[in-house]
């Protein structure tokens, strides 16, 4: 039986190097990085407030607002009065928002899939098996 903290260990520094590799992989748009993080999450969780989101990706306020201006003068994300609170806004996604969050989706797909191309057969379907692996330790931590 394989030492599952070794293990462990290896798969977290191989799982975070392919993150880290992934956010460097250009696109095309120039949306910066903090910006675009906010974008996917808008557009995984829906609407949430300037707060909600710096809480959610452990970032201070400041950070957030200024990551939030940016989007807004682009036409990114539009603000509402929250229901709950009138004196609070809630961030969405604009169409264009909505639209720039795919075309990243797309281009790192088409990057994955070149690489991926490269493989043999075996290699792609035992990739596929761990992607599955991959998806149940997703849902279970």
């Amino acid at each position: 039986m394989p030492d599952l903290e070794d293990a462990a260990g290896r798969f977290i520094l191989a799982v975070g190097r392919l993150r880290r590799r992934l956010k460097q992989l250009p696109v095309a748009g120039g949306i910066p990085g903090p910006e675009m993080t906010a974008l996917v999450r808008l557009d995984r969780d829906g609407p949430a407030t300037a707060s909600d989101l710096a809480r959610a990706e452990q970032i201070s306020p400041q950070s957030m607002s200024v990551a939030i201006a940016g989007l807004e003068r682009r036409g990114l994300v539009a603000r509402t009065p929250d229901p709950a609170d009138g004196r609070r806004a809630v961030l969405g996604l604009t169409a264009e928002g909505r639209e720039a969050v795919q075309h990243k989706r797309a281009v790192r797909a088409e990057q994955v899939a070149a690489v991926l191309g490269r493989l043999t057969p075996a290699e792609l379907d035992a990739l596929g098996a761990a992607t599955s692996i991959l998806e149940r330790l997703a849902d279970e931590l």
